[in-house]
């Protein structure tokens, strides 16, 4: 299916901005345009950026960072009709885990980390996701990689996009990363330095991610589920971020 809307979204001061639409889902539907996206830290909008965030008419902003990074870097600016929504992803400080290789497990061990220490935080993206009225949503984290990516993954999931497509929009990931590391080496380089590591997305890293899901809980569905989503959040999710069949 040809993109009706380009995939990236331009701004001068956020690096990761994204649409996750367009990815073939269940029963021959795709998923949505401008319904959901995805994105790095949003505390630098100004200017000429907050028209072209305002011209996605997005509703509902959901920071998965924790309060402390918040206060640090600051939030999306307030704006009318815009709730914004801080549900931290609770997880390990990754200052504690030395890198290892491969680096695609040690990824991979990181996320399934979020899936379980973070699930009251990933259960109310995924519910606030799945209300249409919410919608158009923005997901964040810092980079808009990690805590995003694996909130995306699962939605992607549910709505019936295939792993490989998954991982494949996970790694859009990478092109952003040089923009947004050339700007934290000029700005604030100790977010950067010696944590070259953290800032790689490589596919199979995702791939990993939701195999180890599975073998945990048996499938995407019955994870969400167990964290407390109900089979009716799950088919409004469906109902309003698919296209009709």
């Amino acid at each position: 299916m040809a993109d009706e809307y380009p995939r990236t979204v331009t701004f001068s001061a956020s690096y990761n901005f994204r649409d996750v639409g367009g990815y073939a889902g269940l029963d021959n539907r795709t998923v949505r345009w401008r319904r959901l996206f995805r994105a790095d830290s949003l505390h630098r909008l100004k200017g000429d950026d907050l028209q072209t965030f305002s011209d996605l008419g997005v509703r509902s902003v959901i920071d998965l960072r924790r309060v402390f990074e918040v206060e640090e870097h600051g939030r999306v600016p307030e704006a009318e009709g815009l709730a914004y929504h801080n549900l931290v992803v609770k997880h390990i400080d990754w200052d504690t885990v030395a890198p290892s290789l491969p680096h695609e497990r040690w990824l991979a061990d990181r996320y399934l980390n979020f899936a379980e220490d973070g699930q009251e935080g990933l259960a109310a993206a995924l519910s606030l996701i799945a209300d249409p009225e919410a919608a158009p949503v923005v997901v964040h984290c810092m980079a808009g990689k990690d805590r995003t990516g694996v909130v995306c993954a699962l939605t992607l999931s549910l709505l019936g996009v295939s792993d490989a497509d998954i991982a494949q929009d996970y790694a859009l990931t990478e092109v952003a990363m040089a923009s947004l590391t050339a700007y934290l080496m000029r700005t604030k380089p100790d977010l950067v330095q010696d944590k070259y590591h953290m800032f790689d997305c490589p596919q199979d890293a995702m791939l990993l991610f939701l195999g180890d899901l599975r073998d945990r809980y048996g499938s995407v569905e019955k994870y969400v589920r167990e964290i407390g989503l109900s089979t009716d959040q799950i088919a409004a999710m469906r109902d309003h971020l698919l296209t009709s069949s």
